[in-house]
């Protein structure tokens, strides 16, 4: 979202004091607001390889315009204003929904979801990392009510996937297509998750070995989106919720999301990762396919493709 002129003067205006915020603030009849100032976590964030594994203190500055009823002010009634806890709060639920790159993508994600409650009119964010020198390195953006949009926008859960795991060999059953035409039509969207045909090298340190593992079912993932164009491989969040919401059939690359969980599952174990996965998305079921997965499996297990 761009930036405008107007935005700039606000945001230089917005974690100004009150008096020369008065003295620059142009409006008739300028807007309440409440703050949220110097608010610290320590997160792991960063696009940088130094960044993972270890957390960082991150400053966070809110500033919310807001509505305020008088009656719920004059009444001393505080289930009629906005709550300072909204802020905080917004910061708690985006920080334990995934590891993220950016700050950019927090501020936003931050701002969509204060932005979520009906008094808020506009919201101001600042995010700076402490850490990373003599100085501080941040965001500042500036979102409106109006300029709400994206996922995070969204107040309707999204649908609920039924989640398929391909076990070793299904990918060449010929049946496969079949499924695929099955699952197209069904009125659930859905996840196919698949294991590689290969058995990945060996790494001397355990958290190399897991990338290799991951790598190897993302592999996986695109060798069955080549055989069917309906298949389209997936590995954020985001993208996958917004797959479900368009009723499409998605094949999941789990190596961005699991190791961008803030409680993300361990290993690389494919049916581990297919569970978290179905619980995360709150899926209808969960589908077995093949017949290289544990007897006792309290999941659907089926033989192949065709028994779908």
């Amino acid at each position: 979202m761009t930036t405008t002129a107007d935005d700039r003067d606000a945001l230089r205006v917005a974690f100004a004091d009150p008096l020369d915020r008065a003295r620059h603030d142009p409006s008739p009849a300028p807007r309440d607001r409440i703050a949220l100032r110097d608010h610290i976590r320590a997160v792991e964030i960063g696009a940088f390889q130094q960044e993972r594994g270890t957390t960082q203190r991150i400053r966070f500055d809110i500033v919310a315009e807001v509505s305020l009823d008088p009656e719920a002010v004059a009444g001393d009634d505080v289930d009629g204003i906005l709550s300072y806890d909204t802020l905080i709060d917004a910061i708690t639920v985006e920080l334990e929904a995934e590891r993220l790159n950016l700050l950019e993508t927090l501020a936003e994600r931050i701002a969509a979801r204060v932005l979520l409650q009906t008094q808020a009119a506009r919201v101001f964010v600042r995010i700076g990392k402490l850490d990373r020198g003599p100085h501080v390195l941040g965001v500042e953006i500036v979102r409106s009510r109006a300029g709400e949009t994206g996922a995070h926008a969204a107040t309707d859960p999204a649908p609920r996937p039924r989640v398929v795991l391909l076990g070793a060999g299904a990918q060449d059953h010929p049946a496969l297509t079949g499924m695929i035409d099955r699952l197209v039509a069904q009125d659930a969207p859905a996840i196919l998750a698949t294991v590689p045909d290969f058995t990945p090298p060996d790494a001397a340190h355990p958290a190399a070995q897991r990338r290799i593992d991951l790598l190897a079912l993302e592999q996986a993932a695109w060798r069955l989106a080549a055989r069917d164009a309906r298949c389209v491989v997936i590995d954020s969040r985001t993208e996958l919720d917004w797959a479900l919401r368009q009723g499409n059939l998605s094949v999941w690359a789990p190596a961005r999301m699991v190791l961008d969980a803030t409680n993300g599952p361990a290993g690389a174990d494919p049916l581990h990762l297919t569970r978290w996965l179905a619980t995360e998305f709150n899926a209808i079921d969960v589908v077995l396919i093949g017949s290289d997965w544990p007897e006792d499996a309290p999941e659907r297990t089926l033989a192949s493709p065709g028994a779908l």
